[in-house]
C-alpha cells in the first residue's frame, strides 16, 4: 500500500495565494468529503489549488487529465496480460478510492459522458465504485475526496456536465485575481520585481478586455508567469511578452498588432 501510494503525495508545499475564502471552504467540504467542482478559466490556479489543499491537507493526490478519447476502463481499471497470465490493474480512481487520495480529474467535460457516469456511484451516500471487469465493488477509503475541474468558458451542447453529475458536487469559482494579488503572485512565481510584475498583469488585463472580440481566452496567470521567468534570466521584456503572452494565443495579425501595441505601451 504504502509503495502504491507515497508517490503521489506532495512533498513541498505548493504556492498558492487565497484570494477569497476557498481555502477555509474547501477544508469545510473535505471534513466531510464533499465531491468539489472547480470552475474558471484555464490559467487562474485551480490545478495549483488542488495540489496546495492536498499538502495542506496530508493527502495523497492523483490527477487525471481528461481527453475525449479517455474510456472508463483508464478511469476504473482493466485486465493485462504478463508472463503469468492475467491480472487486474487498478486505474487512478480505483486507486484513490482504495487507498484514500483525492482524485482530481482536470477538465472533465473533454472526457465522453458516458465515461464520466462511473463516478457517480462514488459522490453519493454510496461511495462505492463497481469494477464489473473483476466482479468487485469497491467502498471508498475514509479519506477519498473525488474534485473535478472545467472552463465554463468553453462549453457547449455537446461538451458540459449532465445536470445529473453537477448535482453531485460541491462548486467553488475560480477567476483571475484582481491586480494586486496577480502582481504579487508572479513576482513570487518567477523572481522579477514587482514593478515588472505589475506591467506583465496590465498587458494581461487589457488582453482580456478582449476576450469575446477576437480572442477566445484572455492571458492567463499562468502565461504572465512564463513571460516573467524568461524576463528574470535577461530576456528583452518586449520579447519575452511575444513569446509567452501574444503569439500563443492568436494567430491573427490584427489582433497580434493590438497585443504587441499594448506591450510596448508598458514596457
Amino acid at each position: 500500500m504504502n509503495d502504491i501510494i507515497q508517490q503521489y503525495r506532495i512533498e513541498k508545499e505548493p504556492y498558492y495565494r487565497p484570494v477569497s475564502d476557498e481555502v477555509e471552504l474547501y477544508e469545510a467540504a473535505y471534513s466531510v468529503r464533499m465531491p468539489m467542482m472547480l470552475k474558471g478559466p484555464t490559467g487562474c490556479g485551480k490545478t495549483r489549488f488542488v495540489e496546495h489543499m492536498a499538502w495542506k491537507l496530508g493527502k495523497p493526490l492523483i490527477t487525471v487529465a481528461c481527453n475525449e478519447d479517455m474510456t472508463a476502463s483508464d478511469l476504473v481499471g482493466r485486465f493485462l496480460l504478463d508472463a503469468n497470465g492475467t491480472r487486474w490493474q487498478d486505474g487512478p480512481l480505483a486507486i484513490a478510492a482504495r487507498y484514500g487520495a483525492i482524485c482530481y480529474l482536470d477538465e472533465v467535460v473533454e472526457a465522453r459522458q458516458d465515461t464520466t457516469v462511473v463516478i457517480h456511484p462514488l459522490t453519493d451516500n454510496r461511495r462505492v465504485l463497481p469494477l464489473e471487469k473483476k466482479g468487485e465493488l469497491l467502498h471508498a477509503h475514509a479519506d477519498f475526496q473525488l474534485v473535478i475541474s472545467y472552463n465554463p468558458g468553453y462549453q457547449s451542447l455537446m461538451k458540459d456536465l449532465k445536470q445529473s453529475t453537477k448535482q453531485r458536487f460541491g462548486g467553488l469559482d475560480f477567476n483571475y485575481p484582481d491586480h494586486a494579488i496577480e502582481t504579487e503572485i508572479v513576482a513570487h512565481e518567477t523572481g522579477v520585481v514587482a514593478e515588472v510584475a505589475g506591467k506583465l498583469v496590465s498587458i494581461a488585463e487589457r488582453a482580456r478586455n478582449l476576450k469575446g472580440h477576437g480572442l477566445d481566452e484572455g492571458i492567463s496567470t499562468r502565461m504572465l508567469t512564463y513571460a516573467g521567468s524568461l524576463i528574470a534570466t535577461g530576456v528583452d521584456p518586449v520579447k519575452a511578452c511575444r513569446v509567452a503572452l501574444v503569439r500563443p494565443i492568436t494567430d491573427d495579425p490584427d489582433m497580434r498588432d493590438a497585443l504587441d501595441a499594448a506591450v510596448t505601451t508598458f514596457f
